[in-house]
């Protein structure tokens, strides 16, 4: 299907018959990545005495329970409502699905034992533009990512100079192929989290924090998806949390 959309004064032609999905699928394997030193999902059938929920065994159907953390176990959007003392949900959060997004692809910079994406390259990789939202895709691009255990691997980041940068820009919507935009030991600071949402104060939450932008980590965007403008379907589960599961789909423009 192919439709013609009209965005601030521009024109676009859209086939929404080729969806990329840069979404990692959430399974109970050891392939299932993992972040913050948690365990791979668990998903089994109920069990009721001696009724099991599953067709193999008897069942008229699959009947599962699935565990799992959204921040730790795949691709999630989370709101400013995961650092702040007062409950805010993704939920309430995100009410607009469509967006368009700028790909881009950086390579982390050296900074003693870390590896940082910096202010600088964040303005070089937009040329200028301020679209709704970046999808940042860290190289190089192991296809290791959709299955990596982060945990104690101290990964790439961005730095407090780039959130700010991108919340400067006016983009709302954050996407990258990392565990978290911070350190992964930082005492807690949190400060690109905090940059992008313009929060100065998690437990009196100021005015002009930005509650309707959004974070997505632990993305994978496939090498064959080149750097340039997409429009951007970012779809969530509806959970009254500070994150939830997400399925990010790219459409080219």
């Amino acid at each position: 299907m192919k439709a013609t959309i009209q965005h601030n004064n521009t024109t676009y032609q859209v086939d929404f018959s080729n969806p990329i999905d840069i979404s990692i699928p959430l399974t109970n394997t050891d392939a299932n990545p993992i972040a913050w030193y948690i365990d791979k999902p668990i998903i089994e059938p109920v069990k009721m005495g001696d009724w099991v929920g599953k067709v193999s065994e008897g069942s008229s159907t699959n009947f599962n329970n699935i565990f799992f953390n959204p921040h730790g176990h795949g691709t999630h959007t989370e709101c400013l409502g995961h650092i702040t003392k007062e409950f805010y949900s993704i939920n309430q959060a995100l009410k607009q699905f469509f967006f368009l997004a700028e790909v881009v692809s950086i390579t982390p910079e050296v900074h003693g034992e870390d590896l940082v994406i910096n202010r600088g390259q964040i303005e070089k990789a937009l040329e200028g533009k301020s679209p709704e939202a970046i999808i940042i895709r860290t190289l190089p691009n192991e296809a290791a990512k959709k299955s990596k255990n982060y945990s104690n691997t101290n990964p790439p980041y961005l730095s407090e100079a780039a959130a700010w940068c991108i919340s400067e820009c006016g983009i709302k919507h954050l996407l990258i192929d990392l565990p978290s935009v911070d350190k992964e030991k930082d005492e807690g600071k949190l400060v690109a989290h905090k940059a992008f949402w313009n929060v100065k104060d998690v437990n009196n939450l100021n005015a002009d924090a930005r509650h309707d932008a959004t974070i997505t980590e632990m993305i994978y965007v496939n090498d064959t998806v080149y750097d340039g403008s997409y429009l951007l379907n970012l779809q969530i589960a509806s959970f009254e949390n500070d994150a939830s599961p997400s399925k990010p789909v790219l459409y080219k423009l």
